[in-house]
């Protein structure tokens, strides 16, 4: 139907009860519209509203609900097409096609073409999918959310129900992301707040088409474990997990012990395994074998990579094996080719039809399985020995504190009391530096650098005010400065009045006369943690390397609040940096990283509690040292009255 027609037909269809729509439609105006006068495309959202119509498209391709033999679509696809557990939601009709034209036997329950969106949202269709008594699985191909409370509430019923969530997210870049605005009329959202969304709820995040079609049965936690018939391909498979992050089983001695019990001399019990060894009795050896593995409590899923080549097999070969051993587990099976082009098509699709999987090639084939468990981490969780046993001259690992409830602070006495924090110029929102944040009562989530403003408290007796060990920090207070290193406002390791005075002069010349005044930490790896507010999902608890290196890098990771220690941990663990926090090369030694997790709890609980209040805050840097944590510098930015 015509551009031209879609008004009148539509409001035709509101006027005689119809409840839905599909609109293949562009469903854009000849020409841009007199200013102040809707476009055709929400004068169609209108009148669908005001009927309470649901509306598919415009600008899709239609859908198919294959559960109900129902089949709206405007294109011509594939026929005889049979039902099957895996539902798709796509903003591209081109990809909406290409799934049904699949040739790796997947089969679908409902397929829809979103398209625009008029009226009838991503959120809606993830949420009717859910409904279906046949869906195991949702493929999710988005340009952007835009109903986002009810997206993260269908993703918390995928999540409740054990449905599996894959989804590839377009737009990371940003000529890309402007890219999907000009086509769809969305304004793709910050990349960091989409990870964390999918984090939160155990989305697998894909990169590409190919990746998106691997899509099964979740992986148990715990790591790859793989059968190979060759030495080469065994380290070849090592050098792509190390590669991609994918972490391998760690094999229990009773499993080894059976391994070794079946496999001919020579060849070791280990994971990655190569269990050919003359060839004799290979099928009885290799059963064994892919039993121990399946077996043993760190499995998470089992890849049998051998090469499908065409040459005829008999049943009891390799895919025999393979289809036995997916009978037999709920742990993810499938079987690898090392080569694309030498996969046998139909012994692939043998394999798809018994519920097994079948890589043409491993890189982008395990990457949703690497990205595909709750909380941030990159495999299903499987406690890090860091994160269960002390280190070396450390007390035991802590329970997670939760911060005090925060308490007024009190004058000096024989001071007068400290005037009530200003906004900033705009009359209504305002930054706060660390010394204005303190007297802000909720900021009272992590230690602080001794700074004269920033937490006041009654020092004992004996304890000399100067100098203070390691010097003095004096940095600019001068309204309107945000970032102080970046105007020359700040002056580290001050040893004495002499020093403290001629920094004195110089920062009030140039910045005015408001300072802070604080001891110097003590030396640890320098983070930053913040909280940002995403326009689509709200606030983002941030956690990244800090000092400079939080732009250079710009090496960050976000979390939806309320996090918790657990998901704090996994957080961090995904930064460029943690390997410093253990004390990596010349960084130190081991910080605390309870401590670290702690502060990003604290932060956390903040940013709920303040809610809409809150705009940013910014703590940069954090220095994470054996003793805990430090916060140097801070900014808070509040919303407007």
């Amino acid at each position: 139907m015509p551009n031209a027609a879609l008004e009148a037909r539509l409001a035709a269809a509101a006027a005689g009860g119809v409840p839905a729509a599909v609109i293949f439609a562009s469903c854009q105006d000849p020409a841009p519209p007199p200013a102040g006068e809707p476009s055709l495309a929400e004068r169609l959202r209108r009148t669908a509203l005001d009927a309470g119509m649901a509306v598919c498209g415009g600008n899709g391709m239609g859908f198919f609900n294959l559960e109900h033999s129902l089949r709206v679509c405007g294109y011509p696809e594939p026929a005889g097409l049979p039902c099957g557990p895996v539902a798709v939601v796509s903003h591209s009709g081109s990809v909406f096609s290409a799934l049904l034209h699949n040739d790796r036997g997947l089969r679908f329950n409902l397929v829809v073409s979103a398209g625009m969106e008029l009226v009838t949202t991503a959120a809606a269709y993830l949420d009717h999918a859910l409904e279906l008594p046949s869906t195991r699985v949702v493929a999710l191909f988005l340009e952007t959310v835009r109903e986002p409370a009810a997206f993260r509430a269908a993703l918390a019923k995928a999540a409740a129900r054990g449905v599996h969530v894959v989804a590839l997210k377009v737009g990371r870049g940003e000529a890309a992301g402007r890219m999907v605005a000009a086509h769809s009329g969305a304004l793709a959202g910050e990349d960091g707040a989409y990870q964390a969304l999918f984090d939160a709820y155990g989305v697998a995040r894909v990169r590409s088409l190919d990746e998106l079609l691997t899509a099964g049965r979740r992986a148990f936690p715990g790591g790859l474990a793989a059968i190979h018939d060759s030495g080469g391909e065994r380290a070849h498979l090592m050098d792509l997990a190390e590669e991609l992050e994918v972490p391998l089983a760690r094999l229990s001695e009773a499993t080894r012990a059976r391994l070794a019990a079946v496999l001919e001399p020579g060849l070791p019990a280990t994971n990655p395994l190569d269990a050919w060894g003359t060839g004799n009795d290979a099928d009885e050896i290799f059963a064994a074998c892919i039993r121990a593995l399946l077996d043993d409590p760190d499995t998470g899923a089992l890849a049998v990579a051998l090469d499908l080549t065409t040459e005829p097999t008999p049943e009891t070969s390799w895919t025999g094996l393979a289809i036995q051993a997916a009978a037999a587990t709920a742990k993810p099976v499938a079987v690898l080719g090392n080569l694309a082009s030498a996969v046998d098509r139909a012994d692939a699709a043998r394999l798809r039809a018994a519920g097994s999987r079948c890589w043409r090639a491993p890189p982008p084939a395990w990457r949703p399985w690497a990205t595909s468990s709750p909380g941030g981490t990159s495999w299903p969780t499987r406690p890090r020995p860091e994160l269960t046993a002390p280190r070396p001259g450390r007390p035991p690992a802590r329970p997670p504190r939760r911060p005090p409830p925060p308490r007024p602070l009190e004058p000096r006495p024989g001071r007068p009391p400290a005037p009530p924090p200003r906004c900033g110029p705009d009359g209504g929102s305002g930054w706060r530096t660390p010394g204005r944040s303190a007297r802000w009562r909720p900021w009272r989530c992590w230690p602080t650098g001794g700074c004269r403003w920033s937490r006041p408290r009654r020092r004992p007796a004996s304890t000399p005010l100067w100098p203070p060990p390691g010097g003095v920090a004096l940095k600019t207070a001068a309204t309107g400065v945000r970032h102080k290193s970046g105007v020359g406002g700040v002056r580290l390791g001050l040893a004495g009045p002499e020093q403290l005075a001629a920094a004195y002069a110089d920062l009030a010349g140039r910045l005015g006369p408001r300072v802070v005044v604080a001891r110097m930490a003590a030396g640890g790896v320098e983070l930053a943690i913040g909280v940002v507010r995403d326009p689509q999902f709200g606030p983002l608890v941030m956690v990244a390397a800090g000092g400079v290196l939080v732009e250079v890098l710009r090496d960050r990771r976000f979390a939806l609040p309320p996090v918790d220690a657990r998901t704090a941990r996994a957080t961090l663990d995904r930064l460029a940096v943690r390997p410093l926090l253990d004390g990596a090369g010349a960084s130190g030694p081991p910080a605390d990283l309870d401590a670290v997790a702690d502060a990003v709890v604290a932060l956390s609980a903040l940013a709920v509690d303040l809610g809409d209040r809150l705009v940013a805050v910014d703590v940069n840097p954090l220095v994470a040292g054996p003793e805990g944590c430090v916060a140097v510098d801070a900014l808070v930015v509040r919303a407007p009255a």
